[in-house]
């Protein structure tokens, strides 16, 4: 179970995903930076948050282009796992390995707080220790989490079930006073058809410790972690 950590010019949760997946995961790590064109075997590749090129244009827009990219695409076409939190899922949906694009919060305001997401799917790897409808309080910090794609997409994504997370409140009722940025449908996470490439607005890496406050997002590296154990 090898784990590889993208760093791109402006991420700052990387060291953070990486005390996760390997001083709590006991796995091996290596980081990749964006200028690197070889993946170094890795089994799972994670784009961590930020502002990867300082967001210019807006948010993933030229982390698209970095070298790092073309090797990560090969590895998504090939069946391998790539998993992108907050800038990391804006940076997957703007090279086209997810569908839709996050825009601009409702309220065009940075949003920085616990929230909570309710879990739709079980069977992913990301989600396969977690329980249908479990709900996990979760810290977000993004100004562009809003999900937005058209109705087509939007019920192609849930015709398939690729929405895997929802924002919800503490009882896990999907509502509108529960979606912290507009996000159509309450959408905070989703996947691919092949159900091999992740996406979520949500830090699973802040929240993965007791001595943080909050453990809960230990379950969707536990679940990755299980995911590879079994290939």
């Amino acid at each position: 179970m090898k784990f590889g950590i993208v760093v791109l010019p402006g991420s700052n949760c990387d060291h953070d995903t990486l005390h996760v997946t390997h001083d709590l995961l006991g796995a091996e790590v290596e980081v990749l930076w964006h200028k690197d064109t070889d993946l170094k075997g890795v089994d799972c590749v994670i784009v961590p948050g930020g502002f990867a090129y300082g967001d210019y244009l807006r948010a993933g827009a030229l982390a698209k282009f970095a070298p790092i990219m073309e090797p990560i695409r090969r590895h998504a076409a090939a069946g391998g796992m790539v998993f992108g939190i907050c800038n990391g899922f804006q940076v997957l949906t703007e090279a086209g390995l997810l569908p839709g694009a996050l825009m601009r919060n409702a309220n065009l305001r940075f949003a920085g707080k616990d929230i909570h997401v309710r879990t739709e799917e079980t069977d992913t790897p990301i989600t396969c220790e977690l329980q249908k409808g479990q709900v996990l309080r979760m810290p977000i910090a993004h100004g562009e989490g809003n999900f937005y794609a058209d109705d087509a997409t939007l019920d192609d994504l849930e015709r398939n079930r690729q929405v895997i997370f929802r924002y919800c409140d503490s009882e896990g009722r999907v509502i509108s006073e529960a979606n912290p940025n507009g996000s159509a449908r309450n959408i905070a996470g989703i996947c691919n058809r092949a159900r091999n490439v992740f996406g979520m607005m949500p830090h699973p890496e802040r929240c993965a410790e007791s001595l943080l406050g909050n453990a809960d997002g230990l379950g969707v590296f536990k679940s990755i972690a299980a995911s590879l154990a079994r290939v």
